[in-house]
């Protein structure tokens, strides 16, 4: 007897098997019959939900991405916590690792012929979380722990500017790492008009965790 689902448990079924498959593989070594044969569905079904393997893509991607929004959110929304320890926990939250982007995907991201994947991934993340990032420096610019008229665009320049140097596939040695990461303190304090060495004890721990 033929099976039927609500369509978002079977679009949440296709894209389970995607994310195994895609963290198995990659992106461009998995077919849609791969997917169909993972799971025992007809062409008709998966397309129902998704036109093509790169909308299912985007859909398990922004999938992910949202989970580890929400942490973030419940983090910044913790308003008995000072601002900049916030940002230290809602940083460490959104660490993008094995523990966040299971089965192999992050591995898989972080190869050249997967290209793609890796930037749809960052791509989603900065949608999702420089809003979050924006809100904790007007919130620090209201308690006069900061001052800029760009809050928005100076989140969104240092997030991608240590997405992309801090990124796993630059090889950085350590002397290089430490002196770049020694540089975003210090220019980020010079945008947001802070004290010199003010956000060292919240950037630092968020470089710690990911080398560990």
């Amino acid at each position: 007897m033929r099976v039927v689902k609500e369509a978002e448990e079977r679009k949440n079924e296709i894209l389970d098997a995607a994310e195994r498959l895609f963290g198995t593989n990659g992106f461009d070594n998995t077919s849609t019959a791969d997917i169909l044969n993972e799971i025992g569905i007809a062409r008709g079904t998966l397309y129902y939900h998704f036109k093509s393997k790169e909308e299912i893509l985007d859909a398990m991607i922004e999938r992910m991405v949202k989970r580890l929004a929400k942490k973030a959110e419940k983090i910044v929304a913790e308003k008995d916590t000072p601002i900049l320890q916030r940002l230290t926990k809602m940083m460490l939250a959104l660490r993008v690792d094995d523990k966040n982007f299971g089965h192999g995907l992050l591995e898989q991201a972080h190869r050249p012929q997967n290209a793609l994947m890796h930037q749809k991934m960052q791509k989603c993340i900065l949608a999702e979380i420089n809003p979050l990032i924006t809100g904790l420096i007007q919130e620090s610019i209201a308690q006069g722990i900061c001052k800029t008229d760009y809050p928005g665009e100076v989140a969104e320049m240092t997030f991608l500017y240590a997405n992309t140097v801090f990124d796993d596939l630059m090889e950085l040695s350590a002397e290089e790492k430490q002196r770049k990461i020694a540089a975003f303190i210090y220019n980020l304090e010079r945008l947001l008009h802070m004290e010199q060495n003010s956000m060292k004890s919240a950037i630092m721990p968020i470089f710690q965790e990911n080398e560990k």
